[in-house]
């Protein structure tokens, strides 16, 4: 399992910043391809917008609703399931992988589970398939990004756990930082994370301090005078980026 390495108020710090503004950070800092690998690829649906962001450390399941034989062959599976969550430090996003995916025939998600999972520290879900119950799961105070609504649970039942899963194009393995607004997720890595808010909070300031300010002001001027200025701010904002980081600096 990979290492935490914030404290929890390191992580209401990242909580009260947007996923963009996260990444716009973490891209400044990681060696990793900021084109694919730590986020989502595919569209992703924020049911809950107006809880805000969530952030917690992946804790993973797969699941199979569309097959009947999980409930007959694992009859334990959701007591060890649970137990595994339990185990595990919050806060913790549970990060579901579908299998019956493209397709969606149950969800794992409702009142009941959302409840269960709320009482042993996790703050919400990302899962390619769906989620139903969606006002008692927003009582329950647990957030859910997915690909869609469903009205049945079919056979939703634990498969495998604690292993890595894919969703959205996205590989997320257990333990892993995940931040997660309406605009998508970013699965952090581990060595990104230590550095991960003082990024994200310069670079926000930055784009205030440069390009968003001189955009702001424009009123009055020519377009000509517009267009030095924001080529003037871009440089000022790469400059400061590339002052901080030792790199990069593109907006």
């Amino acid at each position: 399992m990979i290492k935490r390495k914030l404290s929890h108020s390191d992580l209401l710090k990242l909580k009260r910043l947007s996923t963009p503004t996260v990444y716009n950070g973490w891209e400044q800092i990681t060696r990793h391809d900021r084109t694919r690998g730590c986020f989502n690829l595919e569209p992703v649906h924020d049911f809950m917008p107006h809880m805000g962001p969530m952030v917690g450390y992946a804790v993973t399941v797969t699941i199979e609703p569309g097959s009947g034989k999980h409930p007959k062959d694992m009859p334990d599976a959701w007591s060890d399931y649970r137990s595994y969550v339990a185990g595990i430090p919050g806060p913790k996003i549970v990060v579901v992988q579908d299998l019956d995916k493209p397709k969606t025939v149950g969800s794992f998600w409702g009142e009941v589970n959302a409840n269960a999972h709320k009482s042993l520290g996790c703050v919400g879900t990302v899962t390619d398939g769906s989620i139903r119950d969606l006002d008692e799961m927003c009582n329950a105070g647990f957030k859910a990004l997915a690909r869609q609504t469903a009205v049945g649970h079919a056979y939703a039942w634990p498969v495998k756990w604690n292993c890595e899963v894919e969703v959205f194009g996205c590989r997320v393995r257990p333990g892993t930082l995940i931040h997660a607004d309406k605009h998508g997720f970013l699965a952090v890595p581990d060595e990104d994370q230590e550095r991960l808010y003082e990024a994200a909070v310069f670079m926000d300031a930055n784009e205030c301090n440069t390009v968003i300010a001189t955009a702001r002001s424009a009123s009055g001027k020519t377009a000509e005078e517009i267009l030095s200025s924001l080529n003037e701010a871009g440089n000022a904002f790469g400059q400061a980026a590339k002052e901080k980081f030792g790199c990069k600096g593109e907006w």
